[in-house]
């Protein structure tokens, strides 16, 4: 096998690509294989703060590398933008960790809700989606008006030519969060509460329950829980799993304009497999009216293991993606 580098790498035309909406989500299909669901109006319950969310998410081979509402947290959504700590509200879903109360139900699960589409582009290297959402109190009362985009794009492997891998694909992802509540919110985390090492809250991403014990790597080494809390340009972990022992790896990739970058990520092994980003992880950031906070990410969806050369090589093309994305 030959490895890939990262002149190696190549957006595939959006050709590849088609999606089909349902009125509730958007499926998208890579040469003739679904890769890929947003729901974009869920029937979840208050509790789990609605909000859209990618789920199942499959790599180009057909193996699916998220779960949603697992049993020990069921506010988890595959891979969702996802906040705990919005002022007095919670976006994220479940309890609420303050340093009053620690973890309690303190009926303030908002939702984040779709508006619209106001466009769904198809004449670049992949299909981009532009939505605008706003986000509700548990009473129903704004907070925040987010216009969020995202694309897919497939991203072409030199190992595919030798059938040794399917190759990967990367979720661009934006959000641009607006304060209409009337007053100023400081987002932050149960971290920035006093709960040690929980500064969850960004780009989240739960993968399979095989997938516990994975591995993670960044640009300079390889381990597992003791990534919690770093910070790098970017992350991968890879995991196993059942059925056909096959490795898939998921890589989340920061660009390098927003606010605070690099930030910490949220990354779990031992427990579970999770991933996010968490700009808000130890310090809380405030949220003016008139002052928005834009947040991007790739996320790479890839099959197969990746070595140090590959999973820098996937980075780098999808860095180079983020800064092609007008």
């Amino acid at each position: 096998m030959t490895t890939p580098t990262a002149a190696s790498l190549s957006a595939v035309s959006a050709a590849s690509l088609s999606f089909h909406d349902d009125g509730a989500a958007l499926t998208f299909t890579a040469k003739g294989r679904p890769i890929a669901t947003y729901t974009y109006k869920p029937t979840d319950d208050q509790y789990e703060s609605p909000r859209p969310f990618f789920h199942p998410l499959t790599t180009l081979g057909g193996d699916e590398v998220t779960i949603s509402r697992p049993w020990d947290h069921v506010w988890h959504k595959g891979l969702s933008w996802a906040l705990p700590n919005v002022g007095k509200h919670n976006f994220w879903g479940g309890a609420t960790y303050t340093r009053a109360t620690e973890y309690a139900n303190l009926d303030n699960n908002g939702a984040m809700t779709h508006g619209s589409f106001t466009g769904i582009d198809k004449s670049g290297p992949g299909i981009t989606a532009s939505e605008s959402l706003t986000w509700t109190s548990q009473e129903g009362e704004p907070v925040i008006a987010e216009s969020r985009r995202f694309s897919l794009r497939l991203v072409e492997d030199a190992a595919t030519e030798n059938s040794e891998t399917e190759g990967a694909y990367a979720i661009l992802f934006e959000t641009r969060m607006s304060n209409i509540s009337g007053e100023e919110i400081r987002i932050g985390s149960p971290t920035t509460e006093g709960r040690h090492n929980a500064g969850y809250g960004g780009l989240f991403w739960r993968g399979p329950r095989s997938f516990t014990g994975g591995v993670f790597r960044n640009q300079e080494d390889a381990g597992t829980d003791e990534f919690m809390g770093t910070r790098s340009p970017w992350i991968a972990f890879t995991g196993t799993h059942d059925v056909t022992c096959r490795a898939s790896t998921i890589a989340f990739v920061e660009d390098g304009n927003n606010p605070g970058a690099p930030n910490q990520w949220f990354a779990r092994s031992s427990m579970f497999a999770c991933l996010g980003s968490a700009p808000f992880f130890s310090e809380e950031v405030p949220l003016r009216e008139g002052a928005p906070l834009s947040y991007r990410y790739a996320v790479v969806i890839a099959d197969g293991g990746v070595d140090a050369e590959r999973a820098q090589a996937l980075a780098d093309a999808a860095q180079a993606a983020l800064r092609d994305w007008a």
